[in-house]
């Protein structure tokens, strides 16, 4: 195999002078929001000194997501898919212009700080339905999977990126300018999308209001590899997400050297970097259900070794196969969900897995440190993998269209 087959696909750059831009927009946007989720724990931290308010920062970003998710899918799925994505762009970039407003002057209330917070949550949840159908309406069916692990690697180079670059602001200019550079990080996203033909849905448009969502629900209810790769999401998140366990893991097993715990979320992002950069093979391949299932349980069974392992070079290593198994898991998912969906349902299909892939980790969390408080932080991280293990396998036995091509 030819190493050009072997790295990143990057067939779309070349196919899509359109998808190019949005690739920058989106790779932009995506930098100013990780550096605005490091600079809201850091206010907020700075002006309550309390894990409670920190904790709802949490909670303010997810909320919205949950509540006004799928009704959002649901109006993507009836009006014109451009115009909502830039009507949201322009909505977050107010809410960062004020969060910078307040940044410069300070004597905001932590409240007022989360209730900007949760608006733009809001916003995103609007967004996020309306750039989901950009891909598979601007690249052929077979660039799909490819364009989308060009958007995996973007964001995750910049979920490494955003959080050292908000850190140097914070220390030096200060939070009002790391607020201020993400609101001209979504200028970047809005010309990215502006130059798009009109998009509206192709065929019937959703019903309004309960009714949109009902029908939503309703497919997802009946398509089976749709269904299963949501399942499949899940069952890699909420059984056996370990961050909220890096903590307790690190002091039992590792001595409890900080150092140590700051690498850990570094291990699995340069791990999902590292495969989505070599995922031309299985993106050409054309069997996402197959390399989803593959993906997740990679992940699980990781986890379980690293719970079982005592060196701490052993420990990054396995979290980096880890990280690697949750990025082709998540990009495959993505295919799927892009390419099984009619158009005119893909709004609220998307916006469903946008809720997953929020809430998910964040339940995973809950879960892996309550059961941390029965048992131990080792414990939990080795049931947790098996428990994925056994759920992906699972999911794979009763869904054998997710096995075929």
């Amino acid at each position: 195999m030819s190493l050009t087959r072997t790295l990143l696909d990057t067939r779309p750059l070349h196919t899509s002078p359109a998808f190019r831009r949005l690739l920058v927009g989106r790779t932009v946007s995506v930098l100013g929001g990780f550096m605005t989720m490091v600079t809201v724990m850091y206010q907020v931290w700075a002006m309550t000194a309390s894990t409670a308010w920190t904790g709802a920062v949490g909670l303010a970003q997810a909320l919205p997501l949950v509540v006004f998710g799928l009704f959002a899918g649901s109006w993507v799925d009836r009006g014109d898919r451009r115009r909502i994505f830039l009507t949201a762009t322009v909505g977050q970039a107010a809410c960062s212009v004020l969060l910078a407003v307040q940044g410069f002057t300070g004597h905001v209330p932590v409240a007022a700080v989360l209730a900007l917070v949760a608006v733009q949550s809001a916003f995103g949840a609007l967004g996020a339905p309306a750039q989901g159908v950009f891909v598979p309406r601007l690249l052929p069916k077979e660039q799909v999977a490819a364009g989308l692990a060009l958007n995996q690697v973007a964001g995750q180079s910049m979920m490494l990126l955003g959080p050292a670059v908000a850190g140097v602001l914070l220390g030096w200019p200060g939070i009002g300018v790391c607020y201020l550079l993400d609101a001209l990080s979504f200028g970047v996203g809005f010309y990215g999308a502006f130059g798009l033909p009109a998009l509206p849905p192709e065929g019937e448009p959703s019903r309004a209001g309960l009714h949109g969502v009902l029908d939503g629900l309703r497919f997802l209810a009946g398509h089976r590899v749709v269904r299963g790769a949501l399942i499949t999401d899940l069952a890699a998140t909420v059984l056996s997400f370990p961050v909220s366990l890096f903590p307790l893991v690190n002091a039992e097993r590792f001595g409890d050297d900080p150092r140590t715990l700051g690498l850990f979320l570094s291990a699995l992002a340069v791990g999902g970097i590292a495969a989505t950069a070599l995922s031309g093979p299985v993106t050409r391949l054309a069997r996402p259900g197959l390399v989803m299932l593959c993906g997740a349980g990679t992940w699980g069974g990781a986890l379980v070794v690293f719970g079982m392992s005592s060196d701490p070079w052993a420990g990054l290593g396995l979290l980096v196969v880890a990280g690697a198994g949750d990025a082709v898991s998540v990009f495959s998912r993505s295919t799927i969900v892009q390419t099984r969906t009619p158009d005119a349902l893909l709004g609220r299909v998307t916006a469903a897995e946008t809720m997953v892939g929020q809430a998910g980790p964040s339940l995973g969390n809950v879960r892996g440190g309550l059961l941390a408080g029965w048992t131990s932080g080792t414990a939990s991280l080795i049931i947790g993998g098996l428990l994925c293990l056994l759920a992906v396998g699972a999911v794979g036995a009763t869904t054998p269209e997710l096995r075929e091509p």
